[in-house]
């Protein structure tokens, strides 16, 4: 049986220390590039593996970042997965990608699992922002960084947009074009993205002295259909509607298509969030686009930082979002 390329054969080989190997294998980024390409070139040659259970009984955890989220059907939060994942692979991190469904049970059990992992670190879309299991992570030493929603816990870092002033623009735009019956649909009663968009929406509409009009569904399609048509079949039907996520504006779509209404002819509409079909279909979807890459990024920029050791203060970074004018709202009224 032949031996096992040890770290020593690859240094040896490369003619170099054996800790400029280890350096260079964690990625330190201070190295010598012609000494990282001959310890590269020569780990490739002896067919070298790390002995990964080895240095994670070392570093007591492993290089792996537990992504959770808590839509997995949803564009935005596919969008971020992917983006996400591909910047922790370039950083030397494998990622496990764990969907929640929007249970609190099923985050409890994932976060629990993730701990017991010894995981390098979390980033979490909450399903339940109070959750004990975010504090049990971080008294264990792992950080995490909340993504799209904020938890209770100050001690995490977060990543969020300001969907307040965001809403509000929406809003606007379809008041500006001369509509006066706006209603809203919205998300989960009590999820922090939900409350937040309500809020802008009501913000515009008091302010351009009319009577809010909004209905709460759930942040997905089926619900989003039955609420637009719930709208639809009352007595002051509306002529805009803003929609609180991507997934409740396909059934947005359904309804209005149900109840034989054109858009934007007879039905104005703003959907938040800005997913790649929202420019393909016709009429195209007027948005309130999230940065999402950028935010992803930045998420996993905030959370390798505090895994290298980085104990300042935890910071909140709070991204705009943007205003993309298309077909679905319509022009200003006569």
């Amino acid at each position: 049986m032949k031996a096992a390329v040890r770290l020593r054969d690859v240094a040896e080989h490369a003619q170099v220390s054996p800790a400029t190997v280890s350096r260079i294998l964690n990625g330190d980024p201070r190295v010598d590039p012609v000494l990282r390409e001959r310890v590269e070139a020569s780990v490739e040659a002896l067919g070298y593996r790390r002995n990964m259970l080895a240095r994670n009984l070392r570093l007591q955890r492993i290089d792996l970042i537990g992504l959770v989220v808590s839509d997995i059907e949803n564009p935005h939060f596919s969008e971020m997965i992917k983006v996400a994942e591909a910047e922790c692979f370039r950083r030397g991190f494998r990622v496990m990608i764990c969907a929640t469904d929007e249970a609190p049970d099923k985050q409890a059990r994932y976060l629990r699992m993730l701990s017991d992992q010894r995981v390098a670190g979390v980033v979490l879309s909450p399903s339940d922002p109070s959750a004990p299991e975010i504090g049990e992570l971080l008294d264990a030493g792992i950080p995490v960084v909340a993504f799209d929603r904020e938890v209770t816990d100050r001690r995490a870092d977060t990543v969020i947009v300001d969907n307040v002033n965001g809403v509000a623009a929406a809003t606007r735009l379809l008041i500006a074009a001369g509509h006066r019956s706006i209603g809203f649909i919205g998300g989960r009663r009590g999820v922090e993205t939900g409350v937040e968009r309500l809020t802008g929406y009501r913000k515009a509409m008091r302010a351009a002295g009319l009577r809010p009009m909004a209905v709460a569904a759930d942040f997905r399609i089926e619900g989003g259909r039955r609420a637009v048509a719930a709208m639809l079949a009352g007595q002051r039907p509306p002529t805009a509607i803003v929609v609180a996520n991507n997934l409740m504006t396909l059934g947005a779509l359904r309804a209005a298509h149900d109840a034989g209404l054109r858009i934007p002819e007879d039905l104005a509409l703003v959907g938040v969030d800005d997913p790649y079909w929202a420019e393909f279909v016709n009429p195209s979807i007027t948005s309130l686009a999230q940065p999402v890459g950028a935010m992803a990024r930045e998420a996993i920029d905030m959370l390798i930082a505090r895994i290298e050791g980085n104990q300042g203060p935890p910071r909140r970074s709070l991204h705009s979002l943007g205003l993309v004018e298309r077909s679905s709202s319509g022009r200003p009224l006569d």
